[in-house]
């Protein structure tokens, strides 16, 4: 087997886990499902879950790596004469339309199961931390801030703040059973009202 199809069945056998993790999840509740139960029904040896997924949290957060990093990659990857706020505003409303989950878009299941488990509220508190300390580290590095200087972690933090509020918005409007659709307009249009807000404090800020 050639290295190229070891790493198609590596990702084809990792997905394969995750999507028969967030099926029992949502059966059944994230709490009560066991690794050994998802190695069972996925037909591979327990110690294969583990290595792909070492921590339960993230089988069902799969995209956990995404989240964190989306941010910052971001601010670094805008273009000349963008400011941060500006990237930041065009990269969510782009991730909108597409109706990413990395911005909140779910089934309305997937979106229970997140809101019931008091583990996975944990997580995703943590992984929204992990967010905001990329994204400070980055505006830290684009406005070559002192280390005295608190303006970038404060940026990140009302930044960071902004984009939970929005994804909580969208996962109350998955939880009521609204389509996507429905939910990509009303999240555009808060999301137009959040950014306007920023927008006097931070849209001179980091501007490349």
């Amino acid at each position: 087997m050639t290295a190229g199809l070891r790493e198609l069945k590596k990702r084809q056998t990792r997905q394969m886990i995750s999507d028969t993790a967030t099926r029992l999840f949502m059966e059944r509740g994230f709490e009560a499902v066991t690794i050994a139960e998802i190695a069972t029904a996925a037909q591979v040896a327990k110690m294969t879950v583990t290595n792909y997924f070492p921590r339960k949290e993230d089988l069902a957060l799969d995209y956990h790596e995404t989240i964190t990093t989306a941010l910052a990659r971001t601010v670094a990857d805008r273009p000349t004469g963008e400011s941060a706020v500006t990237a930041l505003r065009r990269a969510y409303l782009a991730a909108v339309e597409r109706h990413d989950p990395v911005v909140g878009f779910s089934s309305p299941e997937f979106a229970r199961m997140l809101a019931d488990s008091p583990t996975l509220t944990a997580r995703l508190r943590e992984l929204h931390d992990q967010r905001e300390e990329a994204l400070a580290e980055v505006l830290t590095t684009e406005t070559a801030t002192t280390p005295d200087d608190l303006t970038p972690r404060a940026a990140a933090a009302l930044l960071t703040a902004a984009h939970r509020t929005l994804f909580h918005h969208v996962q109350a409007l998955t939880r009521a059973g609204h389509p996507n659709e429905e939910i990509a307009t009303a999240a555009t249009r808060s999301a137009e009202k959040v950014f306007d807000l920023l927008e006097p404090s931070f849209g001179g800020y980091a501007v490349r």
